[in-house]
């Protein structure tokens, strides 16, 4: 299935943010490493704000000691919005005007992956409670959204005139990619006082973008392009103020993926090959994609990954995984062809056994909390029934016997293609039960079944596919009495997560 969101990553939704958040300090390249540092012509003024060494884990984004440095005030406003105030190091002001993100929202030394458990997400901060930052961000993100593509263009045009090596990073074609980055950026930024939320999701960003080839010395160069854009197109409230906010802000979003990524550098590689050894059209549309990497291959049941195909270099788009690990290392996904889809449409009609991929690291929150015994109710929307299906196996791995009720939602009986495995797991595992729940009948909507099968206070949620379904599907279990701490989900509109 297509992950974050099972509407197909193709639109919009995928890891195509490309090589525009590196460290503001280099971690050290191991010998032999298959990615150089870029040598661009950076800014002098815009240097790094870098840590002394890297963090220990992926989870780990605090510096060895302190606090990490905010950068000192920009000079006064210049009327020229291409020169905003340099990425520079600093000191801490006396009174902080946010709080900084920070591992300290992750353990120092986590538990083993298998028992690992990632945090549950929470809702934004609401207005009353945010930071005098946050609502300086907040201010500009409503004074350039109704010109948002006037910004994205002018973004990257800035960054490739300024800086044109980087364009390498990037897709030959920019017209899937070309929203993606800025509303990264701009996503992360508004939600700055988010930070149990806003960690996991840098965090995982930080790690993904070591497969672009993302380097330390270009994140002041995205930052700088950045703080030139919105200079430009919120001139009417832009003033020293919002710059400073935005380089604090910047530099602090900036910091925890570098420490991620430097972390993870120690631990895995930047990406898999991983060879593609079995293809099932199950649909016209719908393939079951079986890959075989070329080195282990660690994940939990109900994460995702992004596939990179050999026809779209640099374009990357985000999977689930359909099964829990396997024995044989295999790995399954559930791709759905879009229309102008170029990686799904290349998965499901072009892909055949023989073919290597490319996958990025495992991401992902929607994965079995073992050292409960609630039951689960798991939402599954088309290509959505993957992760539902990979979080039954992890259950019945287990050897648990806690009841897991499934909710297999169509549009049509077609789309139902996973419906037979489902049926096979239920008939072999007692405490398993599945219900279809076909659009096109119109006997039962999905929220309407979730209802009227309840109650479901001693459960935890679980709920994949189109955004819309999301969407309805956890109005319908808050309604029910689950707690929102309690549903979990890895949708890009849901959450803050809106690029890899």
């Amino acid at each position: 299935m297509d992950a974050p969101t099972t509407t197909s990553a193709d639109n919009g939704t995928s890891g195509g943010g490309s090589g525009w958040f590196t460290p503001h300090q280099q971690p050290a390249t191991p010998p032999g490493g298959e990615q150089e540092a870029a040598e661009g012509n950076r800014l002098a003024a815009l240097r790094p704000v870098g840590r002394t060494t890297p963090g220990h884990d992926e989870h780990t984004a605090a510096p060895e000691s302190g606090q990490p440095r905010r950068p000192a005030p920009p000079a006064p406003h210049s009327t020229a919005p291409h020169q905003p105030a340099p990425f520079a190091p600093y000191a801490p002001p006396p009174t902080p005007q946010a709080p900084p993100i920070s591992a300290s929202a992750a353990p120092a030394t986590p538990p083993p992956a298998e028992q690992r458990v990632p945090p549950q997400r929470t809702a934004p901060a609401r207005a009353q409670e945010a930071s005098p930052d946050a609502v300086l961000i907040r201010r500009t993100m409503a004074e350039v959204g109704p010109v948002a593509d006037k910004v994205t263009s002018y973004f990257y045009a800035l960054l490739f005139v300024r800086h044109p090596e980087l364009r390498s990073l990037f897709p030959a074609a920019m017209d899937t990619q070309r929203d993606r980055l800025l509303k990264a950026l701009l996503t992360a930024a508004e939600h700055i006082d988010n930070t149990p939320v806003l960690v996991d999701y840098l965090q995982n960003l930080g790690r993904g973008h070591r497969k672009y080839g993302t380097r330390p010395e270009h994140y002041p160069a995205v930052g700088e392009c950045l703080i030139g854009a919105l200079s430009k197109y919120a001139e009417h409230v832009w003033g020293p103020e919002f710059e400073a906010a935005w380089v604090r802000t910047y530099t602090t979003i900036s910091q925890v993926m570098i420490d991620a990524a430097a972390a993870d550098e120690l631990r895995a590689p930047a990406w898999w090959y991983a060879e593609v050894v079995a293809h099932d059209l199950r649909t016209p549309d719908v393939a079951v994609v079986t890959v075989r990497p070329d080195q282990p291959y660690p994940f939990l049941a109900g994460q995702y990954t992004s596939l990179e195909t050999p026809w779209w270099p640099r374009i990357w788009r985000h999977y689930s995984f359909a099964s829990a690990p396997r024995s044989d290392g295999l790995l399954s996904f559930h791709v759905k062809a879009v229309p102008a889809g170029w990686v799904s449409g290349a998965l499901v009609h072009r892909a055949r056994p023989g073919d290597i991929l490319r996958l990025g690291p495992p991401a992902g929150s929607m994965t079995v909390d073992h050292t409960t015994d609630s039951g689960l109710l798991c939402l599954g929307g088309g290509t959505g029934i993957a992760p539902i299906k990979a979080l039954v196996e992890d259950v019945a791995e287990r050897g648990e016997r806690r009841p897991v009720e499934v909710f297999y939602g169509a549009r049509t009986d077609i789309d139902l293609y996973d419906i037979d495995t489902m049926l096979r797991l239920q008939q072999t595992h007692p405490w398993l039960s599945v219900r279809a729940v076909i659009d096109q009948q119109a006997r039962l909507q999905l929220p309407d079944a979730i209802r009227r099968y309840g109650p479901w206070n001693e459960f935890d949620a679980y709920v994949s596919g189109p955004p819309g379904m999301i969407r309805r599907g956890v109005d319908a279990l808050r309604d029910s009495g689950i707690p929102s701490e309690r549903i979990r989900h890895d949708s890009v509109e849901e959450l803050v997560v809106i690029g890899d």
